[in-house]
């Protein structure tokens, strides 16, 4: 029979932290017969990253696991939508692209709409900028939003995926207020040891400033960079991806908000790394993650400070990190999620799907207390497989540049790639083909969107296409880029949708 876990425990707060838990309550707590307890020690001393305010559609599967009105979390975490990314100067100084989400036109016989562009993107008989063929970076350059009709007729408006932006800190307040009562309990204090089974190495329990002793059958190590049971009691090591994504700082500050309230995120290349920009209802989240071998925390800061939309509302925060993974995610009994677990910089807005999938994973992989290592074994393999894929989209921003403009992009032009990147980029280089796994997170449309944003133009195109005559193909094209112009414009703007459906109370 089963040995059930009886106590949980989580180590560490923020978004990590209360994530967990509240997924814990509400699909573990909440309907198991006889349920774990759930304890989440957090200390208010110590302070959290707090700067993954962007999102990606995915989360809108968490949200739909608690049970969250969407209306009422907008509301609570200023919040504003996300239909994509702009990223700016990446390729080249003076040029842009946005990697929108959702569909990317409509499909001709089986082949996407990207491989006739290019036969005739040339030609002058279609729109030469691939995004007027897809209605999220439509909607973006027009500051234009609205939700899929969702009445499954064939229209761009049905193809809208969006996500959130979001004040992190306010998220976790928001997700605290929704376990609490569905009983975890929040213990205040910092640790200051962790204690060891002498008989299997397990977490046995962790030690309070204050001398309280929390023992527990299995741990969430929640503890941000830090990595106190996973890399600190445990030990486990550290998998350095530093040489593919060389930037290992950042600086956080947040703006005065201004309008309009754009439905993106904003990503521009700077001489030594990116500078993002989030749009609140309340502010304007920015940062810049630079690379310390190629300038310094004074300038880095400069270029922060004066590339701002508005007034400054705080000095910059630093943040130091190196991009990689922890070897295992799941050791012994202790779970990584989050930071802890390892980090990848924010340019995909990744860091919080990331832990959505860690608990997500735990659920269908749940252990009881004999803890069979084949369980953690087949965990490990597939958080592998996730955060690699992840790690080889980011690493391909900056691969695929032009810029020989200063040492960090030259670097990055010439630098070694993954096996699995390089395969990937050799396909789309030849004929514009995307392979990708069945468990990859990124969709053939977003692959097809950043590598021909980056300048990655294929030698040739699918020769399925030649079978279509010129002209069936420059009609269906320009049907595809009518239909979505007029799909926009009949959109509202993006403050009018949020100012309707979930202004924010001032702060």
């Amino acid at each position: 029979m089963p040995n059930p876990l009886e106590h949980i425990v989580i180590v560490g707060g923020g978004t990590a932290g209360w994530m967990a838990a509240a997924m814990l309550a509400k699909l573990i707590v909440a309907k198991a017969p006889k349920p774990p307890r759930v304890t989440l020690i957090e200390s208010d001393d110590i302070s959290t990253v707090g700067v993954g305010e962007a999102t990606i559609p995915a989360i809108k599967k968490y949200m739909a696991l608690l049970g969250l009105n969407e209306a009422d979390f907008m509301k609570y975490t200023q919040g504003t939508f996300k239909l994509g990314i702009e990223f700016v100067d990446w390729d080249r100084l003076g040029e842009s692209y946005i990697h929108g989400f959702g569909k990317i036109g409509q499909d001709l016989g089986w082949m996407r709409p990207h491989q006739y562009w290019l036969k005739m993107r040339n030609s002058g008989k279609v729109s030469p900028r691939f995004d007027d063929y897809a209605v999220n970076p439509t909607a973006c350059r027009n500051n234009k939003f609205a939700k899929a009709r969702g009445d499954g007729r064939k229209s761009p408006v049905n193809d809208i995926g969006y996500a959130y932006h979001f004040d992190a800190g306010l998220m976790a307040r928001y997700l605290r207020r929704i376990a609490v009562p569905l009983g975890v309990k929040r213990v205040e204090g910092t640790i200051v040891d962790v204690r060891l089974k002498p008989d299997n190495g397990h977490v046995e329990s962790v030690v309070l400033k204050d001398g309280q002793v929390v023992s527990g059958d299995f741990f969430f190590d929640c503890s941000g960079f830090r990595s106190l049971l996973v890399g600190g009691a445990l030990g486990v090591a550290y998998e350095s991806w530093s040489h593919w994504l060389p930037c290992d700082r950042a600086l956080a500050v947040p703006c005065a908000g201004v309008t309009p309230m754009t439905p993106y995120t904003r990503s521009t290349a700077r001489t030594a790394g990116w500078q993002w920009r989030i749009p609140l209802q309340h502010r304007i989240g920015n940062g810049h993650v630079y690379s310390s071998r190629f300038t310094s925390d004074d300038e880095a800061a400069r270029v922060l400070m004066d590339n701002l939309d508005g007034k400054a509302l705080a000095d910059p925060r630093p943040i130091r990190f190196e991009t990689g993974k922890r070897k295992k995610l799941w050791e012994k009994n202790v779970l990584a999620v989050g930071l802890s677990g390892g980090f990848i910089e924010p340019l995909e807005s990744t860091s919080i799907h990331l832990i959505q999938t860690t608990v997500l994973r735990l659920l269908n992989l749940f252990p009881d207390k004999d803890f069979d290592p084949a369980t953690a074994a087949e965990y490990n393999a597939q958080a592998d497989s996730e955060i690699e894929h992840i790690r080889d989209f980011v690493i391909a921003h900056y691969k695929m540049t032009s810029r020989d403009d200063s040492e960090m992009w030259r670097y990055c032009r010439n630098m070694a790639v993954p096996d699995t990147l390089a395969r990937k980029l050799d396909g789309f280089s030849a004929s514009g083909r995307v392979f990708k796994a069945n468990d990859e997170l990124f969709s053939e449309d977003s692959w097809i969107q950043v590598l021909m944003g980056q300048g990655l133009m294929p030698r040739g195109y699918d020769p399925i296409v030649d079978n279509y005559p010129e002209e069936t193909i420059v009609a269906y094209l320009n049907n595809i880029s009518s239909v979505v112009a007029k799909s926009v414009a009949a959109m509202p703007t993006h403050d009018q949708f949020v100012a309707a459906y979930c202004a924010a109370e001032s702060l």
